[in-house]
């Protein structure tokens, strides 16, 4: 087993794979920029290292600084998180180099899930269902139309390496294809460094789902149910839940055994996730691969009693999975919330210090969080301050568990989302189950209309 390990990130993943490691005995190293030198995870790691002034690109995306702070701590292996270097295989590549565990998977998985192109490609190889659409990157603008021709419309433009919305456009007709395209590339090549992008068959009016899978060095792969996501904005997740109200035991098994047998065809090790679309017909689609333990993995955790961040460094350690997939059970709903600082109605940042900070209890509660009273919250950085996480033994209660969570949920100083968390779960459509990833359009139109209304 590790005697120590480096985590390169912030915030609450840090604590959270911080909390990890201390059940596993196990020494942790704690890198910071400027900005977060008060930071709670810096508090609760047995040695710290400033790595560099506050932007991203010259501290926590600062290889040659992280693996400084690594060498100098002696660390066995580096835990990345999510974001920053979690799906870098160039940083995966120097930790190998320099005999340090990168707690993930391999550079060559990481790279071939990272170019979502090929990572289509690869799926499609191995029998995995993928909506419509062409294989590799666009050349022009001519090529593009004429696989939209193919295809037909609406058609989704996607950049080949990254996510999270950027470089991402959904055009109906040529005339806004050969308008997108070029911004689409240049947004990709600004947020990635590379303007690569495909395009595939926009389903109008789908779910998005995704599978939670762990699989370690000795060819053991189980999957650990189904996360419901589609509650989102400009590609962002805002709810989080599981079970998702529209899979049965039959397609949760579906597209759990196609995950799972897809993991098996590239050789993949550690926690991941594949995500779909699910449509209107309950067929799914293949979208990409998280090569990393994703912000909405505590709802997976309570419903299956199964620590994910320790199975992450018990496998990189080489250890064997210690249940197969029968020794799986899912056990109640839970559903997370991601608190933002930003403003509930405009979505606008806002950064700045809290002067209240009051997180709620009780049974089947969990926040995580790394920010505290009197905490900055800078600017530089994503603007998630805390997970409010519920567990019940049925939706409806779990639900009912998150209203009287966020009621308790203070928060002073800063505008945060707390507000809008209590508007969703109200909503009708919230409670019935009529998700799509086209509810927060919906949402924030009627929002709207009942201000003007009002007004």
């Amino acid at each position: 087993m590790f005697k120590k390990i480096l985590i390169a990130n912030r915030g609450e993943i840090a604590t959270r794979i911080i909390w990890a490691c201390k059940e596993l005995g196990i020494r942790t190293v704690a890198v910071y920029s400027e900005a977060d030198r008060d930071s709670l995870h810096v508090r609760f790691a047995d040695e710290a290292f400033c790595i560099g002034p506050p932007p991203s690109s010259k501290s926590y995306l600062n290889i040659p600084q992280v693996i400084s702070a690594a060498e100098v701590a002696n660390v066995d292996a580096i835990h990345p998180g999510y974001g920053f270097l979690a799906e870098n295989a160039y940083f995966a590549e120097v930790c190998e180099a320099c005999n340090i565990t990168f707690i993930g998977p391999t550079p060559a998985t990481i790279r071939l899930m990272g170019d979502k192109a090929q990572a289509r490609a690869s799926m499609k190889a191995a029998g995995m269902p993928i909506t419509p659409g062409f294989d590799g990157v666009i050349e022009d603008s001519e090529e593009a139309a004429r696989i939209a021709d193919r295809i037909g419309y609406p058609v989704i433009i996607k950049a080949s390496a990254g996510g999270g919305g950027r470089g991402m456009r959904v055009v109906r007709n040529r005339d806004e294809l050969l308008t997108s395209l070029p911004a689409a590339q240049h947004e990709a090549r600004l947020a990635f460094d590379n303007p690569a992008v495909y395009i595939e068959k926009y389903i109008e009016t789908a779910r998005h789902i995704e599978i939670q899978v762990l699989a370690d060095h000795h060819g053991n792969v189980v999957h650990l149910g189904e996360r419901e996501c589609s509650i989102q904005r400009r590609h962002q997740k805002l709810i989080e839940e599981t079970p998702s109200p529209a899979l049965t035991p039959k397609l949760r098994q579906r597209m759990g055994d196609v995950a799972v047998q897809a993991c098996r065809e590239i050789g993949y090790t550690n926690a991941g996730t594949m995500e779909f679309l699910l449509d209107e017909e309950k067929n799914f689609y293949f979208m990409e691969m998280n090569t990393r333990i994703q912000v909405e993995h505590p709802v997976t955790e309570m419903v299956t009693n199964t620590d994910l961040v320790r199975e992450q460094i018990l496998i990189a350690a080489g250890e064997r999975l210690e249940f197969d997939q029968d020794d799986i059970v899912f056990s109640g709903h839970s559903i997370e919330c991601r608190i933002n600082a930003e403003s509930p109605k405009t979505f606008a940042p806002s950064p700045g210090r809290i002067t209240t900070f009051n997180i709620p209890g009780g049974p089947g509660v969990r926040v995580e969080t790394a920010v505290y009273a009197d905490w900055f919250v800078p600017p530089h950085y994503d603007s998630l301050v805390a997970k409010l996480i519920v567990h019940h033994r049925t939706r409806d209660m779990a639900i009912a568990r998150m209203q009287r969570a966020l009621e308790a949920m203070i928060i002073e100083g800063i505008e945060t989302s707390v507000p809008l968390h209590q508007q969703i779960l109200a909503d009708p459509d919230f409670i019935a189950g009529n998700l799509s990833t086209k509810f927060m359009d919906r949402f924030i139109k009627n929002k709207s209309a009942g201000t003007q209304k009002a007004g």
